[in-house]
Order: structure tokens, then C-alpha cells, then sequence
């Protein structure tokens, strides 16, 4: 008995760690911000880039505070996906798409996913601790995005900025995302914005596919090894 709610009081700590409960608050002001998208665009920017901030933070707070659990960084993982998948379908609805446009946006949401999904789980079979843990790749670029925080970061922020920008200029149904983003390179003050955000958001993508085959590697090399053992 005695074990048991030792067991429970162990298991509600770890889900009233500081870290996490960041995450609660991203997921909370997530659901504030495309609750109101629409109505409050300002409002919807400010929720939602700040939730963006408290995905960095998190990470900060948990190894601040020696509290660094599965459960926070698949939470942390989840949490990024839902927002971007939340997003791209947001902008994607204010912006009329011919078949092949929205056919390729939507793709490369799929492919975020996949890429993510399999990391985290070739992750837990090679045993580490955590699945920006990419020491031992050989793809220069895959281990200059999880080893430098800083060129992760850019590429992360310029990623969700140009979903925000797309978001806050398409006006009315009739623009596509193409027009969207070439009538905001128009714009001096934006152009520059606009064209950072774009290229860390291209580099993103070439780190998905380039994740994504990496931990299909990791797999198959699993399921090879396993049947070798005697």
C-alpha cells in the first residue's frame, strides 16, 4: 500500500515539474490564440509567439532544475507539432490554393511530422537520453542544427515567423501563399524579415528530410541487429 502511494506521489511530481507545466501554459495559450485568430490577429501573434519563446524555455528550466523527464520532452514534441499543424492549416484556410499549392504545404507539414516522430522513437531504441543527441551522424548539417543552439533556434524562430507573417497579410481568400509572401518582399520593412525567415524556414526543411532517413536508418539497423543475436 505504502508503495503504491509512493508510486503516485512519484508519478505527480514528475508531471508537476516546472518544465512541464510550461508546456501546460504553451498548450493553454495556444488554444487562446487560434480560439481568437480570426477575430484578434494581433492577440493571436503575441499568444502564439510567446508559446513559441516558452519552447526554448522549457528546455532551460529543465536543466536548470535537474528536471529533465520522457514525459516533458515527448509533451515539448507533441505541443511544437500541434502548433505548427494548427497554423499551417490556419493559413492554408485564409489563402485559396490550387491543387499542387496546397498540395506541397501540406506535404512538407507530413513530413515535419514524420521526421519528428521517428527521431524521438529511434531515439528511445539506440537508448539515449535525448533525440537531439546526433554526435555520432555523419550529415555535417544534421549535427551543426542539433549541436548549435543558436543555428537551431534561428531556423525554428524564422520557420514559425513566416507561418505568422503569412497569417497576419493574407487578407482575403482570393491570395494564394505564393502572393502573400512576394507582395510582403514588396514591402521594404518587411523584405528583409520576410527573406530570413524564408531561408531558415528552407534549411528546416532539408533538416526534416534529412532526419527523417536518419532515423529510418536507425531503425532498420535495430531490427538487423536484433535478428543477428542468437
Amino acid at each position: 500500500m505504502a508503495n503504491k502511494k509512493s508510486s503516485k506521489q512519484s508519478t505527480l511530481s514528475v508531471y508537476l515539474y516546472i518544465p512541464n507545466i510550461t508546456g501546460y501554459i504553451r498548450i493553454l495559450m495556444n488554444c487562446v490564440a487560434f480560439a481568437r485568430c480570426f477575430e484578434d490577429k494581433k492577440l493571436f501573434a503575441i499568444l502564439y509567439f510567446i508559446s513559441f519563446v516558452c519552447d526554448g524555455l522549457d528546455g532551460w528550466l529543465a536543466r536548470k532544475f535537474n528536471q529533465v523527464s520522457t514525459f516533458g520532452a515527448v509533451l515539448d514534441m507533441v505541443t511544437d507539432r500541434c502548433s505548427s499543424i494548427n497554423i499551417c492549416i490556419y493559413v492554408l484556410q485564409k489563402c485559396a490554393q490550387s491543387f499542387m499549392p496546397g498540395l506541397v504545404f501540406l506535404s512538407l507539414l507530413s513530413l515535419d511530422i514524420a521526421s519528428h516522430w521517428l527521431q524521438m522513437y529511434s531515439t528511445f531504441l539506440s537508448g539515449k537520453a535525448s533525440h537531439k543527441d546526433v554526435k555520432d551522424s555523419t550529415n555535417w548539417l544534421f549535427k551543426a542544427y542539433y549541436g548549435n543552439r543558436l543555428f537551431m533556434a534561428y531556423c525554428c524562430v524564422a520557420s514559425e515567423v513566416l507561418y505568422i507573417i503569412l497569417f497576419l497579410l493574407a487578407e482575403s481568400q482570393s491570395e494564394s501563399v505564393i502572393d502573400v509572401l512576394v507582395n510582403a518582399m514588396k514591402h521594404s520593412s518587411l523584405s528583409i524579415l520576410v527573406a530570413l525567415a524564408l531561408f531558415g524556414w528552407a534549411i528546416k526543411q532539408a533538416i526534416n528530410v534529412i532526419q527523417m532517413k536518419t532515423a529510418a536508418d536507425v531503425c532498420v539497423l535495430y531490427d538487423i541487429n536484433r535478428r543477428q543475436r542468437p
